[in-house]
Formats: C-alpha cells, structure tokens, sequence
C-alpha cells in the first residue's frame, strides 16, 4: 500500500529562501511541489521521506534563484491489485459504493463488482442516497456507513485530464481505485463477526 519512491528532480529554490540551510529550503520547496499529489504510475505523495543527495546550486542569467538537482525519495499511497484495505463509506448511489481511506476519497465499488446477490434500495435515513443490501440465506445484509468495510483492489487507474468536463460530473481524480466486496470476508466488519 505505502512505497519509498526515488525521484530526481531540478529544483528552483526562490531567493528568499537561500536565508534558511539548504536541507530546510529545499524540503519546504519538495513538499509543496508533490505533497498531495498524484504521480501517474507511482500513487499519491503522502510525505517527503528524505534527500539523498543535493547538487548543483546554479543561478541563471536573469535569474536570481539557485537550481539543485536533488534526489530524495517520498512515500507514496499505491494499492496492488489483490490488497486487501479497510475504508469507510462516503456516499452511495445506484451506481455502487464510493469509499475513503480518510486521506483518499477517490474509490470506487461498482454495482457489479457488490456481493452476489446485491440490490439497492432507498436509505430510510438519507432520502439522498441508497442503501446497498446482500441477501445470504434468506437474510439481508446492510452495506451502511456504521462498520468499516473490507475491499480488495481490483484495479487502479490514472486517467487522463479531461480537456473539457460536464458541471454536473464530478472533479477530476488523477487516482481511482476500484475495489470489489464479491468475495468472502469482504464488506462491513460486522458481517463477518
């Protein structure tokens, strides 16, 4: 789930930082640049783990920044497919379930990748959204936001930025993830107790 990615990258280091000592500059400037960010084909940054080296220390004509290349290694968020992962319910439609990690809310469960058999129905508590129901011997299970859920990955997918994007869909997510609950153990916590 959680990866030590090597980078290297030229780094400007503005004037008004050269002040401060260079590993503290540069860091600042390092985690502004990737911190929260998806980089396609590694995951999200979650934080700037270390510099291994710095080098450099250029300043260009009509420039007054300093340019470093620097190597230093950031962890980052990428689920395998398989994983298994905890997350929480964030809101759920027709479509399927979108769940959270708390730090990433771009997960997906599709209504065909739900326990087998699965339907939605109106949530008696939220006239907004549905309530997803398994149906095991005679039984019906609730797929609400009370429990955690287990999910394993099924896919991860860094799509490209759309040029144009309708109002009414939602923001661009550099990241999606799509989970599937099709498998035993899987789902609320509480099925499973």
């Amino acid at each position: 789930m959680f990866f030590l990615s090597l980078i290297e990258h030229t780094l400007r280091v503005p004037p008004h930082l050269l002040s401060l000592p260079l590993n503290k500059a540069i860091m600042g400037e390092l985690e502004k640049l990737f911190l929260d960010k998806v980089i396609a084909n590694l995951g999200l940054c979650i934080s700037v783990y270390d510099i291994r080296s710095i080098d450099g220390g250029f300043i260009f004509p009509g420039d007054g920044a300093s340019t470093y290349t620097v190597k230093f290694r950031l962890i980052m968020f990428r689920p395998f497919v398989g994983e298994i992962i905890t997350a929480k319910l964030k809101e759920s439609d027709t479509n399927g379930l979108r769940l959270t990690l708390g730090f990433f809310y771009d997960i997906y469960v599709p209504a065909h990748l739900m326990p087998n058999p699965s339907q939605s129905e109106p949530d008696p508590e939220n006239k907004n959204q549905v309530r997803w129901m398994w149906e095991f011997q005679g039984e019906k299970y609730p797929i609400d936001g009370i429990d955690e859920i287990r999910f394993r990955v099924h896919n991860v997918n860094y799509p490209s930025i759309p040029i144009e994007q309708p109002k009414e869909s939602r923001p661009f997510a550099p990241m999606v993830v799509t989970g599937s609950l099709d498998y035993d153990g899987l789902g609320p916590i509480s099925w499973w107790v």
